[in-house]
């Protein structure tokens, strides 16, 4: 299997379906595409009914291209990250696994256009994000859930507006971002650095304002990110988390407890914002992202430093805060169910309190005039507790 069929293979799989955002080939299966969410496969002439083990191998030692280290990698640990560009219509941030001693792969189609604020409709608090001087931003949430593209949008607003330094550390680059009113460098794991703990570190030296780090993934990356975030760069971060709360708590958790009020403290001196995302299924076909928001303020700080507590939790304070643009994920799936977006079941089905939830889509059903309930006329039962009549 040659380049040029890779590439036709790979075409025609991007054409097969709309909103298509990742293309699985899988020992097997047939070629398929994960569109809207769901995985469908894909007909090609000749077709590929089952794909064997020697054709996903094939397909895999293409994509990584006699890449020594790639492949070195992927022999010893099993799988490899890397990116593909499919000249003229995509980008790809590749994963190459092994699984039960045959070859997997993933390509996760990046967009090559870098989207704007208004295109995503992302939350009014990405403007606030854009002036912040220093200290860390956080985007979270489940693989897939759109990080790395709120990421982009957000640097992609600081290029269109200041003349900075910023420095991005990348595992593959996904957004190749031009040189506008910023000066962009961006490195790439295993080509230009080694870990990101050792491209933080090196990215102090170079004079940036702005830092993206592709993952915290391991204390010392979060340690070397807080310390930049103290010396006055501002340090744009991702993380696996679902909310707030849980991505404070993931952090704190990756030090020794002996240790925990110092990095409280950090923390509480550092976090500016906190974004959790999940892409929901949205009426019509496609997807729509729901965020939570959470800035900084005194009583973020205070439940920073001293842990949650009845009536103090992250929850609430996102909830009270939402002249300041906070909000919560279930504030903004009533909005989304509001505007038509998602249905009344997709909407319960991502909610972080099925019960805010459905009371707040019970009032927009009632607001329109529609039964917020299946059950019948209810009437008082006026016989009840008196002896049956005999006839």
């Amino acid at each position: 299997m040659r380049k040029q069929e890779i590439d036709y293979i790979l075409g025609k799989m991007l054409d097969a379906y709309e909103n298509v955002s990742d293309l699985n080939i899988t020992v097997g299966k047939s070629f398929q595409v994960d569109s809207s969410g769901e995985l469908t496969g894909v007909e090609l002439d000749p077709p590929f009914r089952k794909l064997t083990p020697f054709q996903t191998e094939i397909f895999a030692l293409n994509l990584i291209n006699q890449d020594r280290r790639q492949t070195e990698i992927l022999l010893s640990q099993g799988s490899c990250d890397s990116s593909y560009e499919l000249p003229g219509k995509a980008r790809f941030r590749v994963n190459i696994f092994s699984q039960r001693g045959n070859y997997s792969i993933i390509l996760r189609k990046l967009e090559t256009r870098i989207p704007t604020f208004a295109e995503m409709n992302l939350p009014e608090a990405f403007h606030k994000m854009t002036e912040e001087k220093n200290g860390i931003i956080f985007v979270t949430g489940a693989t897939g859930s759109g990080k790395t593209t709120s990421l982009a949008a957000l640097l992609n607003d600081i290029n269109e507006k200041k003349s900075v330094h910023i420095v991005t550390l990348e595992d593959p680059v996904e957004y190749s971002h031009p040189h506008k009113m910023a000066t962009f460098n961006q490195r790439e794991i295993g080509n230009d650095f080694d870990t990101f703990a050792n491209g933080l570190r090196a990215a102090l030296r170079q004079a940036p304002k702005v830092i993206l780090v592709g993952e915290m993934r391991d204390r010392e990356t979060v340690e070397i990110g807080l310390s930049a975030a103290e010396t006055g760069h501002l340090v744009l971060s991702t993380l696996h988390t679902l909310d707030a709360g849980q991505t404070i708590n993931r952090i704190i958790g990756m030090f020794p407890s002996e240790e925990e009020t110092q990095i409280r403290i950090r923390l509480a001196d550092t976090v500016r914002w906190i974004v959790c995302q999940r892409l929901l299924s949205k009426e019509g076909g496609g997807r729509v992202a729901a965020f939570e928001v959470m800035g900084t303020n005194l009583r973020v700080k205070d439940t920073i430093l001293h842990g949650e507590s009845e009536g103090k939790t992250y929850y609430e304070i996102i909830q009270a805060g939402k002249a300041f643009g906070m909000i919560t994920f279930d504030d903004y799936i009533v909005e989304l169910f509001g505007k038509g977006q998602i249905s009344e079941e997709t909407g319960k089905a991502y909610a972080s309190n099925k019960g805010i939830v459905g009371r707040g889509i019970d009032n927009i059903k009632s607001s329109k005039g529609q039964a917020t309930t299946d059950l019948g006329k209810l009437e008082v039962d006026k016989d009840y507790g008196k002896p049956a009549k005999k006839f």
